[in-house]
């Protein structure tokens, strides 16, 4: 991991972008946070938009987590933002817009062609940020994984055992072969979802959420679109991770 730039924001927060190799990543860390008092790291997922894109809301949930003591983290998705690009996930999401465009049902071949290549390459991108996040010495245990997609969250859940809660946002496609995985989660959960979320498919957001094999899950859902999730279901989502992870 390389440090490549850093800047001190007006609450004390220290955010540094980072590459770890070709992936570039953003750090925000408390002003609290010490080698004698390392701050519980929480992980940022989010869609394979590009981070310049995505900046704004995840300097904001950052900010959020840092308030309450904790650092996070995010990083680029293959494929996305100044990464290379990647033929066949362009494709996909090209099949994806053509087929909502027409009206037509997204088939189990787009969204299995669009998320299960994503999971298999990103997944252990995360794995390898948290190894190199883990080292420094004012980040440390426990870890939250937080946001999408949920495809993502729910196998870092299964495979990564450092992870122990994750919020999750029921915001993107889920292919069948997830519901599987979904079984072998222990972990606390706290899900997401927006009731009129345009891109999400409702029935099998819940279906997921009840195919989750966690003692503890709580799905919180309220009304409004993808973008629109009220600040008190943000507030309920950081008391979780409090809970669980302080």
């Amino acid at each position: 991991m390389h440090f490549t730039s850093e800047q001190r924001l007006d609450d004390g927060v220290l955010e540094r972008a980072f590459t770890l190799g070709e992936i570039p990543g953003i750090l925000w860390t408390p002003a609290s946070a010490s080698a004698s008092a390392p701050a519980p790291l929480i992980l940022l997922g989010h869609p394979p938009l590009g981070l310049h894109k995505m900046y704004s809301r995840l300097a904001e949930r950052a900010r959020h987590a840092t308030a309450d003591g904790f650092a996070a983290a995010t990083i680029e998705l293959p494929g996305s933002g100044d990464r290379p690009r990647w033929a066949a996930a362009d494709q996909a999401r090209a099949d994806l817009r053509r087929a909502m465009a027409a009206g037509e049902p997204v088939g189990d071949g787009i969204v299995d062609a669009l998320v299960l290549p994503l999971v298999e390459r990103a997944v252990p991108e995360w794995q390898a940020a948290l190894d190199a996040l883990l080292v420094l010495p004012e980040v440390g245990g426990p870890v939250g994984y937080s946001g999408g997609v949920i495809s993502i969250g729910t196998r870092l859940a299964v495979v990564e055992p450092r992870i122990s809660a994750a919020v999750l946002f029921a915001g993107s496609l889920v292919p069948r072969a997830m519901f599987e995985e979904a079984r072998r989660v222990t972990i606390p959960l706290h899900v997401l979802l927006q009731w009129d979320d345009e891109g999400n498919d409702r029935q099998a957001a819940l279906d997921l959420f009840d195919a989750f094999g966690s003692r503890e899950k709580t799905l919180h859902a309220n009304m409004g679109g993808h973008t629109g999730v009220p600040q008190f279901a943000g507030d309920a989502a950081a008391r979780f991770f409090t809970r669980h992870l302080k």
